[in-house]
């Protein structure tokens, strides 16, 4: 059953269930807490009395008393009198003996009804019966006390006059549920909306955005919507963008471990089959497979560190450690690494040891990749710069180059995975190292930046704060 339907059935059963109620406890609590006589009961007793006088044929005094007091015997508030068309009594429940004229009877039942709601007056109801063409008289008579304390009487003469006192009272009871259903009926469409919109929200489908200006919880649920479907849509192309660079990264992959296995398999047959010229030919085949092999260990590295990556397997293990004597060693390897290069290299680290807690080896491995980094770009500047310096609360990790520099429209994507920033095809590796450097900075709640001041300098800043990441997160 829709939510529509159910909420109708709901409203017409629950304007029913409230007029049964309405009427039901009416009469159940006037019982309770209004005792008395009302008008209709005393017509029944008075209707009582003379039909039991008319099937009895019992007119006078001795006749009538019987019936009157066995009428009166659970009604002993009430008061009977009966009386000839003379004004004379035939016989008074009360014991009294009166014979009434015009006046005497005008003054018993004037400002008849209103004295029914009045308070301290008497009550007295007259009805007339007829004899053999003789009228006979029964006044019932009681205080106004005895009577209920609350009544109200309609005298309707026609269904039009009935129509302009029921409608209102419909429209009346029925305007708090015809506005409820108005109510709830807009929340339903509202609702209906927003579980489409849901229902459709998938990564390869249009973006549904809902419009709802109002300020309750619903807006705020599609609020949330939008916020949702935003960041989905967002996700989607990230998603769409990473599988594209991953398909381009096995498509570099299989080029970058063909072209040196092609020259490896092809210089080891040659030394394989013995058809080098001379020994010279031979060391220079053998210095080829040894740079190749390397570079494809290199690879498979680089490959290592995107699984550690992706998996989160790369963990702090922090020990205080030489920072000077690190950066000493590894400027002292490049230097013998880059003896045959052209290269100059520069290192500018101060000659007192600074001390910090890090994880030595990841440490190495972010300064190494950024010396790479410098080295393969920037070959034809023919220097490269390693630097350590120590402020009052960081410590600055500083390598440069003067290649062919950076583009400015690369610089923002640098350091996303698998961004190559020579376009492509140039140069080696799978773009990876600096999105790794970066972790590894952030690892150490640190940082490392591109400086955009330089001009003839491509310069890399690796800052790392003294204090541990523990301490921070004190």
């Amino acid at each position: 059953m829709k939510r529509r339907t159910k909420l109708w059935l709901m409203m017409l059963s629950s304007a029913a269930g409230s007029i049964v109620l309405f009427i039901t406890i009416t009469l159940m609590t006037g019982k309770t807490w209004t005792p008395g006589y009302d008008l209709k009961t005393l017509n029944a007793i008075s209707q009582e009395a003379l039909t039991t006088i008319e099937r009895q044929d019992a007119y006078s005094g001795p006749e009538v008393q019987p019936i009157l007091e066995e009428v009166l015997r659970p009604h002993s508030k009430i008061r009977l009198e009966w009386l000839a068309e003379d004004g004379s009594t035939l016989y008074d429940s009360a014991g009294e003996n009166n014979s009434y004229d015009f006046r005497k009877l005008a003054d018993r039942v004037d400002h008849m009804p209103n004295n029914l709601w009045g308070e301290n007056t008497p009550i007295t109801l007259t009805y007339s019966v007829a004899h053999d063409y003789r009228s006979y008289y029964m006044l019932l008579s009681l205080s106004s006390e005895d009577m209920t304390s609350g009544q109200i009487y309609f005298f309707l003469r026609t269904y039009k006059a009935l129509l302009t006192f029921i409608l209102p009272l419909l429209l009346a009871l029925l305007l708090p549920y015809l506005l409820s259903l108005w109510f709830f009926s807009s929340t339903d469409r509202r609702i209906t909306k927003l579980n489409n919109a849901l229902n459709q929200v998938g990564i390869r489908s249009d973006v549904i955005v809902l419009e709802d200006t109002s300020r309750d919880e619903i807006a705020q649920l599609t609020q949330h919507y939008n916020s949702m479907a935003m960041r989905i849509q967002s996700q989607s192309a990230q998603i769409e963008q990473l599988e594209h660079r991953r398909r381009l990264l096995l498509s570099d992959l299989s080029h970058d471990l063909r072209t040196p296995l092609t020259m490896i398999l092809g210089y080891a047959e040659m030394i394989r089959t013995g058809a080098y010229k001379n020994e010279n030919e031979l060391q220079s085949g053998a210095k080829i497979i040894l740079q190749r092999s390397r570079y494809m260990d290199k690879l498979l590295d680089q490959l290592l560190d995107l699984t550690r990556q992706e998996e989160h397997l790369l963990r702090l293990q922090l020990a205080p450690h030489n920072l000077s004597e690190l950066m000493r060693k590894i400027a002292a390897e490049y230097l013998l690494f880059l003896d045959d290069k052209n290269i100059v290299l520069e290192a500018d680290i101060q000659d007192t040891d600074i001390e910090v807690m890090i994880d030595a080896p990841l440490i190495e491995r972010a300064l190494r990749n950024l010396l790479d980094n410098a080295v393969r770009y920037g070959e034809e500047g023919h220097y490269l710069g390693i630097g350590l310096t120590e402020e009052q609360e960081e410590v600055v990790l500083t390598v440069k180059n003067r290649g062919k520099g950076i583009a400015r429209e690369d610089r923002e994507r640098i350091f996303e995975r698998f961004y190559r920033a020579d376009g492509g095809r140039k140069g080696e590796g799978l773009g990876i190292g600096l999105s790794i450097v970066k972790e590894i900075a952030e690892l150490h709640h640190g940082n490392v930046r591109l400086l955009d001041e330089a001009v003839t300098e491509t310069i890399f800043q690796i800052r790392i704060p003294k204090k541990s990441p523990s301490e921070h997160e004190n």
